[in-house]
């Protein structure tokens, strides 16, 4: 599995001073952009500048910049908001929900139990690819970057729509459109951010017990409104073979760690989460996270376990960059199977209600 960046990232820079008019931000926005600020080591200047260029739709008032400062907020950072502050005096008192309760529900399983868990999961997951046919689909990547880095300001920045077969437990991307407009164009040659591996790889190197994966439990809960057990999951540098590539210069093997959701009812993964661990200070991608969704789809008149979505992200320094993956179109591989122009154009983004919270 890859995870590319391109020149195109760099260019976004100047993106960011000819952004167009700014909504004003809720207690709740603002909230997140400056914890997401503390938890990602940005700048206090460089928050403290964005802040500076913003309106609020609420009064803030002292003991809510006393809570700010108590989350680690800089002191530029408190000097811009405490500038807010006056400007929004005659502003209704913010909207703040308390958190709901939390419901205990059901106990965790038994360490028995959750190893028959793990361990069924890991014989559906070796053997995954053996129960595909022969199919092609159509996968539509909407690309992303935010160049304020702060997750506030993401701009789309192109849409890639890749006709997929897997034929004899081998996938293959041709691209057919960027932007709808016609392209032949090899995947890799695309520059930017590009994802494969979604058609059963990132499972097996999970759940091969080369890897070694370390599983612990963490809950039960929901996902597209089936039951799942979620464990977290650990797999060091040494044992993993996440490739992080930049430029197809730049790589390096990372560890990481993340989240499998198992389905209850079949005992095979649904949802798995990965973020890396250990990159070093010199290489020039900071984050990088990934989550692969799976959902039942028919193909012609039988059920399979096959790619649903996929997000991807990934930061360059203050530069943020995601990728918004869906599988669509399903249908048996043929000499005649074909995926029209018609099918394709303006597809609108798959819904997916009764999903968990990310990741």
């Amino acid at each position: 599995m890859k995870v590319m960046r391109g020149r195109w990232l760099l260019v976004a820079l100047f993106l960011l001073g000819s952004l167009g008019a700014q909504t004003s931000l809720t207690f709740n926005q603002l909230k997140d952009l400056v914890q997401s600020s503390i938890k990602q080591g940005l700048q206090d200047r460089e928050v403290a500048r964005y802040l500076q260029k913003r309106t609020l739709s609420f009064a803030l008032t002292e003991a809510l910049i006393e809570e700010f400062e108590g989350w680690g907020a800089g002191p530029r950072t408190l000097e811009a908001l405490r500038g807010l502050k006056s400007a929004t005096a005659n502003l209704p008192p913010p909207e703040i929900t308390p958190p709901a309760p939390r419901d205990p529900g059901p106990p965790p399983p038994s360490k028995d139990e959750q190893d028959r868990i793990i361990a069924e999961a890991r014989d559906n997951a070796l053997n995954y690819t053996e129960r595909l046919p022969d199919y092609i689909c159509l996968q539509v990547t909407r690309r992303f970057i935010d160049p304020s880095g702060l997750e506030m300001e993401w701009l789309k920045y192109d849409e890639i729509k890749t006709r997929v077969s897997y034929v004899e437990d081998r996938e293959n991307y041709e691209v057919i459109s960027v932007n709808n407009r016609v392209v032949d164009s090899d995947i890799r040659k695309l520059g930017g951010a590009t994802s494969t591996g979604e058609f059963g790889t990132m499972l097996r190197a999970l759940f091969d017990p080369k890897t070694q994966a370390e599983f612990r439990w963490a809950r039960h809960s929901m996902l597209r409104g089936r039951g799942v057990y979620v464990f977290t999951v650990r797999v060091p540098r040494r044992r993993s073979d996440w490739r992080l590539s930049v430029e197809s210069r730049d790589e390096y093997v990372t560890g990481y760690s993340g989240l499998v959701y198992i389905d209850k009812e079949t005992e095979r993964v649904l949802r798995l989460y990965m973020k890396a661990e250990g990159i070093p200070a010199d290489f020039p991608m900071q984050e990088a996270e990934t989550r692969l969704d799976y959902d039942f789809i028919d193909i012609s008149g039988n059920t399979f376990l096959l790619p649903l979505k996929a997000r991807i992200r990934m930061r360059q320094d203050r530069m943020l960059a995601r990728n918004e993956v869906e599988f669509r179109l399903y249908r048996k591989f043929s000499a005649e199977a074909t995926i029209s122009f018609d099918e394709i154009d303006n597809l609108p983004p798959l819904e997916e209600p009764g999903s968990t919270p990310e990741p």
